[in-house]
Formats: structure tokens, C-alpha cells, sequence
């Protein structure tokens, strides 16, 4: 298990490589967006000598990795400050959209997993599976818009857009935006989880213990969810990637000020350090995601080895 961070790390190289070549690869000069109708060839220069951008790509890179060691993401073009304290400053309002999104997808797909699983083949079952097919069909951004219409335009219950400044405000400002990932989120794990469910239901297990006395209730909560619970946690540790990757269109429907938005934000202004700091930022995310995940399942499931 301690082997298993060692092995991201070269993972983490080869995105920040792809992402360096990718970024450079997008057409504008950053210091032509940074000085606009000031822009000259003495003040291109200057910008490029500034920022390493008259060296060669190599030179470009190494000069990356190095501020990397250092603790260090480089210096924003456009916002003039250290990429890594822009970076800290936006980084709230993704982790609580995230962290929202994640706790709202479990507190919907358990319940509804879970009735699905003891009613199977019943009206409720047949009413949770259509609904989970109709969520896996229906696209976020769509989604978000059809839920600011009615309950935001049409019944006035939740703000449009934006983001508050005391933690009540914040939360009520991000309950849609939630709300939004976690229908998407629920629908593929409610579907897994009940399947995983009735498989288990279905062992010998299940069958011997229930011919032993012991009620139904007390085997599906000691032995049933347990083992159904353990293939929903890698599931659930994949769809977590999506959504740090997801939060870029979230918080630029919704008007979120965080990474997704100051990503788009510095794609436009062709603003590599940032650009690089994020996609890092996001790859890191979910390498520890999936970390997690697994060191969660082996505890849960001791036979489980890493």
C-alpha cells in the first residue's frame, strides 16, 4: 500500500507534460491579450522575456518543473499574482460543490438503491429504475437550466447565480448547482447499487442465514450492504472525476467562482500558468480520489489487497 503514491507520481508528470504542450498548443499570444491596443514589439518583448516565453518549449518546461519543486506554480499573465495563491483562493467554492454534490448523490441513491432492492419486481422498483433511466439520458447543463426555471425563475425559492459570502449564503447559493450534479450522479449509482443489492440477496449466504432464524432486516444491514457497498465506492470514487472535470461547466452555468470558472477564464486569456496550475490541480484531485477509494474499500473489505 505505501508503493501505491509512489506510482502516481509519474502519472502526475505525464499530465503536466500533456497539459504544457496542450495549453501552448492553443492559438494567441498571452501578452498580446495582456496589453491589448498597448501592445508593441518592445512591450511584446519585455512580457515574453518576463514570463520565459521567448525560450525554446524544452527550456519552458524544465522552467515549470523547477518552480514545481519549489512549491511553486509560476506567475499568472493576466492576474498578476502567484498561481498557487489564485489557485488556494478559488479553491472553496469547488471543494463545497463537490463535496455537496458527492454527500446529496448518496443521501438519494441509498434510500432509493435500497427500496428498489426489497421491492424488486413491485411498482416502486419499476417507478425508482425509470427515473434512474431518464437521469442517465438527461445532460447537466440541461438539467440546470430546467431546475433554475423552476425554482429559481418560477417559484423564487433558490438564487439564479452567484455565490454568498457567509457559509448559510454559500450553501443556500449552491444547493442547485448541487442538486444539478447529484441527480446526474444518483441515477448511476442507484442502478449499481441495486443491482449489486439483489445479487446479494441472491447468495447462499443470504439463504443460510435467513434458514438459521435471523430476520431479514439484521442480514441486510450486517452482511447485505457491506458486501453490495464495496464495488459502489470505486464506482462512486470514478464519478467523482467526472465531476471535478464536470464543476468547469456547473460553475460557469451557475456563475460559481471557483477553478472550473477560472479555468474557461484563462483559456480565453491564453493564461498558461494558470491553465497548467489548474488542470494539475484537478489531475492531482483525482488521483487522490481514486487513492482514497481504494484504501476505503480495504478497510471495508479486509480481504481486498492493494
Amino acid at each position: 500500500m505505501l508503493l501505491r503514491p509512489l506510482q502516481l507520481i509519474p502519472v502526475l508528470f505525464g499530465i503536466s507534460a500533456i497539459s504544457f504542450v496542450l495549453v501552448r498548443a492553443i492559438p494567441g499570444d498571452p501578452a498580446r491579450v495582456l496589453l491589448g491596443t498597448r501592445s508593441t514589439p518592445e512591450a511584446l518583448a519585455r512580457i515574453h522575456a518576463e514570463y520565459g516565453l521567448d525560450q525554446p518549449l524544452p527550456m519552458q518546461y524544465l522552467l515549470f518543473l523547477k518552480h514545481l519543486f519549489d512549491g511553486e506554480l509560476g506567475r499568472s499573465i493576466i492576474y498578476k499574482t502567484d498561481t498557487l495563491t489564485l489557485l488556494l483562493e478559488r479553491l472553496e467554492p469547488t471543494a463545497m460543490f463537490i463535496l455537496g454534490s458527492v454527500l446529496l448523490s448518496v443521501l438519494l441513491a441509498l434510500p432509493l438503491a435500497t427500496w428498489a432492492a426489497r421491492s424488486r419486481g413491485g411498482v416502486a422498483d419499476h417507478v425508482i429504475r425509470l427515473l434512474t433511466t431518464a437521469g442517465l439520458g438527461l445532460p447537466p447543463f440541461w438539467l440546470g437550466i430546467m431546475l433554475i426555471i423552476l425554482l429559481s425563475i418560477t417559484w423564487r425559492l433558490f438564487p439564479v447565480s452567484g455565490y454568498g459570502d457567509s457559509l448559510g449564503e454559500k450553501l443556500y447559493h449552491l444547493f442547485i448547482p448541487c442538486l444539478t450534479a447529484a441527480l446526474s450522479l444518483s441515477a448511476v449509482l442507484t442502478r449499481s447499487l441495486r443491482s449489486a443489492l439483489i445479487r446479494e440477496m441472491r447468495a447462499d449466504y443470504f439463504v443460510a442465514a435467513l434458514a438459521r432464524g435471523q430476520s431479514e432486516r439484521y442480514i441486510f444491514w450486517r452482511h447485505v450492504m457491506p458486501n453490495a457497498i464495496v464495488p459502489i465506492i470505486n464506482l462512486l470514487a470514478v464519478n467523482v472525476s467526472w465531476l471535478i472535470g464536470g464543476s468547469v461547466v456547473i460553475e460557469s452555468v451557475f456563475g460559481i467562482p471557483g477553478l472550473g470558472q477560472l479555468l474557461i477564464k484563462a483559456i480565453f486569456s491564453r493564461d498558461y500558468m494558470v491553465v497548467q496550475g489548474v488542470v494539475l490541480f484537478f489531475a492531482l484531485s483525482t488521483v487522490l480520489v481514486n487513492l482514497l477509494a481504494d484504501i476505503l474499500t480495504v478497510f471495508i473489505d479486509p480481504r481486498i489487497k492493494l
